[in-house]
């Protein structure tokens, strides 16, 4: 898999953004090999597996200039770095328990001079900011993950939903969801991505 797979996808990027994107295999090869953050397998399938399935959320929400989006359980920085190269205007606060993975995301968004990324090695518990948007990808099930960030959505509202979480999360939420007690929208991937990957994989949206 190549660039080609995102300018298929997202065929406006410009040519810094493609550039930026162009230089995260290389970059994360390199910082996979010292800090484990991607399995082999799929280190092999970056453009698929991690940078198109952040940009999912994409398809969801264009973030404004000026929002500010909370990466919760970030690991090498997915969904966040995807999206802060979308949305270089957005504002990007990426967090995790393990400080080593922190390390990754802070020299990968210095290599590409990311001046929208700001990286963390805290848990969302302990964050006391205001965020437009909360995203995230398959840390643990709804019920688990919604009171961590429950409490620290900005009001009122600017962009298309209202604030609120985007959670990146594959296979038959049904059970998830119905435990979690919550009322979410869902978007399936295989609406926008053709790609056998995205089969099973679904944003969901929950309002805050």
């Amino acid at each position: 898999m190549t660039s080609d797979l995102l300018i298929k996808y997202f065929p406006s990027l410009t040519a810094q953004q493609l550039e930026q994107f162009n230089r995260l295999p290389g970059l994360y090869n390199f910082w996979n090999s010292q800090i484990n953050v991607i399995s082999r397998k799929d280190i092999e399938q970056i453009y698929e597996r991690h940078i198109l399935h952040s940009l999912g959320i994409a398809k969801v929400i264009s973030f404004l200039p000026g929002e500010k989006v909370l990466d919760v359980g970030t690991g090498g920085g997915f969904p966040g770095i995807p999206l802060a190269i979308l949305f270089p205007e957005t504002q990007f606060y990426l967090v995790d328990s393990i400080g080593k993975k922190i390390k990754v995301v802070q020299e990968v968004a210095k290599a590409l001079g990311l001046k929208n990324v700001q990286a963390s090695h805290q848990r969302a518990e302990e964050i006391n900011e205001k965020f437009d948007f909360v995203v995230s990808r398959a840390v643990t099930r709804l019920k688990e993950f919604y009171p961590w960030v429950k409490g620290k959505f900005d009001k009122p509202s600017k962009n298309t939903l209202p604030n609120g979480i985007l959670y990146l999360k594959g296979g038959d939420l049904t059970q998830e969801i119905a435990e979690s007690g919550l009322t979410v929208q869902q978007y399936h991937l295989k609406d926008y991505f053709e790609e056998e990957f995205f089969e099973t994989k679904q944003v969901i949206y929950i309002s805050c």
